[in-house]
């Protein structure tokens, strides 16, 4: 997660600020830098926000997203070449989490394809979310990629809110502003509808571990939906419990967890490959390898038994030997107690390995646990 420190504006002049950035500030928000944006850190507190998606719901403004339309005759199979996952099976309303890879496997972005269908002219279109950080380049990946498929590609980023609603009661909450009964509207759905009488795009999809939505529409309607969600009781919530509750939900965050030297293999996110069900695709040669001969290292999921709190970076040990780090840790708020994630070599990466944490000099024991560490019962299957 990123400091949160207030932004200087000697040495960060020109961060962007998302159209909901005067009604978070109007709530007091904690802002911080973000991948180049001022973003809201929290509102009321951290665990309290947290903790109100894990038991009513809550709101994120995620407009800083990048936003990619795409549409073409031959969509899907352009597509199919940029990413390990097969998108040949996905029905109109359907959404796939999935990665673009560099030639040596590595994990340009993860993000999530939507399929729209084919258009009233016979073109496939469909919506595709990245992160903010990696925004600018993979928009250039992408149009060098598909350049001569016939495939278009539109930036939206700038043109769309996007807000999330998260937590058990995020249906509940939304459906009052949604012209669409949002009951049928399954896990990884999207449609196109009407929020507050106007266009939107929606998807039940989320970064929280919890059921919820995403919603994309235009400034002026999204800065009202929030507002009127604001009314009935939806809690707004900042980077920091949106960094906690994706850790418990063990999500991956890119820059930390997953980047351009990490392949799915490594990441745990093998269930993104299918190998057997398409043809070629960029990084193909490098998995197939790895999942024949194994991988070297894995991405664990690590609970801490004491006190101390591992942070991304902190070395992690075996019989005082460095064995790899923390790429994200924290206090979780609804387990009370500290978690953690790291890459370790496979033969440490069993259930019940024990290993330690150096933090500040002292080494602390830590246990390698299931992923995820919280899985909510309120989420669709």
């Amino acid at each position: 997660m990123a400091k949160s420190s207030q932004p200087n504006p000697e040495t960060e002049p020109n961060l962007l600020r998302t159209p909901l950035y005067e009604l978070s500030a109007a709530l007091n928000a904690r802002m911080t830098p973000f991948s180049g944006w001022e973003m809201p850190v929290q509102y009321t507190g951290v665990v309290e926000e947290h903790t109100k998606v894990r038991t009513a719901a809550g709101m994120f403004d995620i407009s800083h997203m990048g936003k990619f339309a795409v549409q073409g005759e031959n969509l899907l199979e352009a597509f199919q070449y940029l990413v390990p996952s097969d998108l040949t099976t996905l029905q109109p309303g359907e959404a796939k989490y999935t990665l673009l890879l560099n030639p040596s496997g590595g994990i340009i972005d993860d993000i999530i394809f939507y399929y729209q269908g084919r258009s009233d002219t016979g073109v496939q279109r469909g919506m595709t979310i990245v992160n903010a950080a990696t925004c600018s380049k993979d928009w250039e990946w992408l149009q060098t990629h598909l350049a001569g498929t016939g495939v278009q590609l539109q930036d939206l980023s700038r043109q769309k809110v996007l807000i999330a609603v998260q937590g058990p009661q995020a249906e509940e909450k939304l459906q009052q502003f949604v012209a669409t009964n949002l009951s049928e509207l399954r896990s990884f759905g999207h449609i196109e509808t009407l929020v507050l009488a106007e266009p939107a795009f929606m998807a039940r999809t989320g970064y929280t571990g919890e059921d919820g939505f995403e919603v994309m529409l235009n400034p002026e309607v999204g800065a009202r939906l929030w507002q009127e969600l604001l009314a009935v009781g939806v809690t707004p919530c900042g980077l920091g419990a949106r960094d906690t509750l994706r850790l418990e939900a063990a999500m991956a965050l890119y820059g930390q967890d997953i980047d351009d030297n990490t392949t799915p293999l490594e990441a745990g996110l093998g269930f993104c490959v299918q190998l057997e069900a398409k043809g070629d695709f960029i990084g193909r040669e490098v998995l197939a390898a790895q999942k024949q001969n194994g991988v070297e290292r894995r991405l664990v999921a690590l609970e801490m038994s004491g006190r101390g709190i591992p942070r991304h970076g902190y070395p992690v040990l075996f019989e005082g030997q460095r064995v790899g780090e923390i790429t994200s840790g924290s206090w979780s708020p609804t387990l009370s107690r500290a978690i953690g994630i790291a890459y370790v070599p496979t033969h440490f990466a069993k259930i019940g390995q024990e290993l330690e944490v150096e933090i500040r000099g002292k080494l602390y024991p830590v246990v390698v646990v299931k992923k995820p560490f919280y899985r909510s019962p309120h989420r669709q299957k």
